[in-house]
């Protein structure tokens, strides 16, 4: 990877641009799963097919599955090209750490261009960037869940914000950002590692190498198989890292909707626990891993993908140029 594309002001354009477009697509595609976690996890019925009876008796009900798309857009659509940018940088600068980079033999081809990690390095760099996106990300996340929620009649951002403030001042904005960074920074460590992973064994496993003659210069992955194997990896990452953090999904929902009644983490948790029992803390569960499964392969593909693209127009352009 040329200097350019790798620490240079092209490559955060890159991988802003990358992430926004990525994000956005995956929030608008998806947001009935994000609708119906919501409504799910607020009701404590553990009822999908009640919340989706309940959005459909709507005067338009298919409106009302997308509604909260706009701020679930701007927040996963800014929120990921933020998150992009900020893992990149990080990641890029863990290559000239010696216990943070690998040694990589390329014997089944990559589906990817991006830097290779060691799996403390993979995890920590997810963290510490989504922990990062999330905090800015906040207020747009408080504004999505009450838009979602049937609890608020918001008819706009604008007003959903003025309304926050008016009645919770700043603070207002971030209720749940305990719970969420507990939720958000382990489960982009796992997913980053587990992503990583994933496609490793995939590439071992789908890749076969064509043959090469004398004279002959290596072909690398094709564009369709390594999309493929970018999906399947972000689809087996997200549900698995799913599973493990929707406690923190569900205990954040709550104080996001009710913080009156639920104040903190320690004590929304108890609460849920002793009224609802330990299922409460796996509301939404199948939502949510269906939703985080598709949106971060899907993401995660397109991100890859535009990124490749990228990279090739550029080294064509830097060939041409020596040419």
């Amino acid at each position: 990877m040329s200097q350019k594309t790798a620490g240079g002001k092209s490559s955060s354009t890159f991988h802003f641009v990358a992430g926004l477009g990525s994000g956005t697509l995956s929030a608008v595609l998806l947001q009935p799963f994000d609708l119906l976690k919501t409504r799910v996890q607020q009701s404590g019925s553990h009822s999908i097919r009640a919340a989706i009876r309940d959005i459909a008796k709507s005067p338009n009900a298919l409106t009302a599955f997308w509604r909260g798309t706009v701020p679930s857009a701007l927040r996963t659509g800014v929120g990921s090209a933020i998150y992009f940018t900020t893992l990149n940088m990080i990641r890029q600068r863990a290559t000239a750490l010696p216990f943070a980079t690998v040694t990589v033999v390329d014997k089944h081809g990559s589906s990817s261009s991006l830097p290779k990690l060691s799996n403390t390095a993979n995890m920590l760099s997810g963290a510490v960037a989504r922990a990062f996106a999330g905090f800015i990300l906040m207020p747009l996340t408080v504004i999505k869940v009450r838009y979602e929620s049937n609890f608020y009649s918001y008819k706009s951002i604008a007003g959903a914000a003025k309304d926050i403030y008016r009645t919770e001042r700043i603070p207002g904005f971030f209720a749940g950002f305990g719970a969420t960074a507990l939720r958000d920074a382990p489960y982009a460590g796992l997913y980053v590692l587990s992503y990583e992973q994933f496609k490793k064994r995939l590439s071992a496993w789908l890749y076969v190498s064509p043959a090469i003659t004398h004279g002959q210069a290596r072909l690398g992955m094709g564009s369709s198989l390594s999309a493929t194997i970018n999906f399947s990896s972000g689809a087996l990452a997200g549900a698995t890292c799913s599973f493990i953090s929707n406690p923190f999904d569900a205990v954040k929902t709550r104080i996001q909707l009710q913080p009156r009644q639920y104040r903190n983490m320690v004590q929304a948790c108890r609460k849920m626990i002793t009224e609802e029992g330990v299922r409460s803390l796996y509301d939404g569960l199948a939502l949510r891993m269906t939703r985080k499964a598709i949106s971060s392969a899907l993401a995660w593909m397109v991100y890859e993908e535009l990124i490749r693209r990228a990279e090739t127009t550029l080294y064509s352009r830097d060939a041409k140029g020596r040419v």
